[in-house]
């Protein structure tokens, strides 16, 4: 069993920058990939970026240049940095962890308004 906690989540003027967190715990040394989807209302949950155990990253195309994954692998932390935010960024952000089972955390809202 993996559990995944996130945090960070709130609201950000356009043009701002937030930075969310995913912790880890459980049975965590089979997990090879973590990562970041998203879902705003009314829209199918999308691909934000993944992390691979060996570093690798790939990211949604529409969202290179201003997302950046990362992670701390002795602390079993994901990150999600994300600048120049625009209204069509608010979502529910959820964080994922592949193990052969896949895990999901709670979720965290993330609202771009002025």
């Amino acid at each position: 069993q993996v559990q995944l906690v996130e945090f960070g989540g709130g609201l950000v003027q356009p043009g701002g920058s937030l930075r969310l967190s995913c912790t880890a715990s459980g049975s965590i040394f089979n997990i090879h990939a973590m990562g970041w989807y998203r879902q705003a209302r009314g829209k199918q949950r999308e691909l934000v970026a993944l992390i691979t155990s060996g570093g690798s990253t790939n990211y949604a195309d529409s969202l290179k240049g201003r997302f950046t994954i990362s992670s701390n692998n002795a602390k079993n932390i994901v990150y999600l940095q994300m600048n120049s935010l625009k209204p069509e960024d608010t979502a529910v952000y959820y964080c994922y962890a592949h193990t052969g089972p896949s895990y999901w955390g709670q979720g965290t809202q993330v609202t771009v308004s002025s």
